[in-house]
């Protein structure tokens, strides 16, 4: 990248976002500390995880910090934390995706806030990634929903064509804390590089706003153009986390915004 390029992306900012409101059936997370750190807040909708009160009250701190909030619907996969590929019916999953971000939807407006996009999670998020049976149903609950909607989706993926090729609008995202095969995917989660060290992520995040490329766990040099970057809240080193990659972008020239 030429420094002229290096400037318009840092003069530009970048958008933070982390996975949040997932307490609760015996799960506990941090998000009051890390929602001072970001910029957008994925709630969860209930499925994967979550219950009603501590949803309303991620919502409501995300209002009253200013961060945007998005819906995080997943696969009905609460024991599993929504991580798991789970065969659904397609119809079945349109209306299950509708049906949680309308949840999240009338929990937001009622601390004073709005959904601003759609975030899928997960094991979720990894098949619309390269399923076009799956992208679509998905792709289909949005649009019958609010085609207003953004859809945050991995660069490149089958739902990122997919939304683009049905009208609506992406936001491209790139992951801080995770470690990317040479394809440009995130490498399965429990095998080696999957999760990465809080300074290795710290630099990886810098490195994508800067510079618009991350190293592959084989060394491979990929490029990647990220509207936003996320962080895992789920992580017990979270708050943490969030602190030292908003240091590490301020640090670096890149201001911190919703895409929204």
């Amino acid at each position: 990248m030429s420094s002229s390029e290096q400037a318009r992306v840092t003069a530009g900012g970048i958008d933070l976002n982390s996975d949040l409101g997932e307490s609760g059936g015996g799960r506990v997370f941090d998000d009051a500390g890390v929602l001072p750190s970001i910029s957008s807040a994925n709630v969860a909708c209930g499925f994967h995880a979550g219950d009603p009160g501590g949803i309303r009250l991620t919502c409501r701190r995300a209002a009253e910090l200013g961060v945007t909030v998005g819906a995080h619907p997943g696969y009905r996969d609460f024991e599993g934390f929504g991580r798991r590929l789970i065969e659904v019916d397609l119809g079945e999953l349109t209306d299950e995706v509708i049906y949680q971000i309308g949840a999240v939807q009338a929990v937001a407006r009622s601390v004073g806030t709005e959904v601003r996009y759609v975030k899928p999670h997960g094991g979720l998020y990894n098949a619309i990634a390269v399923r076009e049976d799956q992208a679509r149903a998905v792709a289909r609950a949005v649009l019958e929903l609010d085609d207003t909607l953004p859809l945050m989706v991995l660069p490149g993926s089958v739902i990122e064509r997919v939304a683009r090729d049905t009208g609506l609008r992406t936001v491209a995202e790139a992951f801080a804390d995770r470690g990317y095969l040479p394809d440009g995917t995130l490498v399965r989660r429990g095998a080696p590089g999957a999760l990465l060290a809080p300074e290795a992520a710290v630099a990886q995040a810098v490195r994508i706003a800067t510079e618009g490329r991350i190293v592959a766990v084989d060394g491979t040099e990929l490029a990647v153009a990220a509207d936003s970057i996320c962080l895992h809240g789920d992580d017990p080193a979270a708050v943490r986390l969030a602190r030292e990659i908003r240091a590490g972008l301020e640090g670096a020239g890149v201001s911190i915004r919703s895409f929204a």
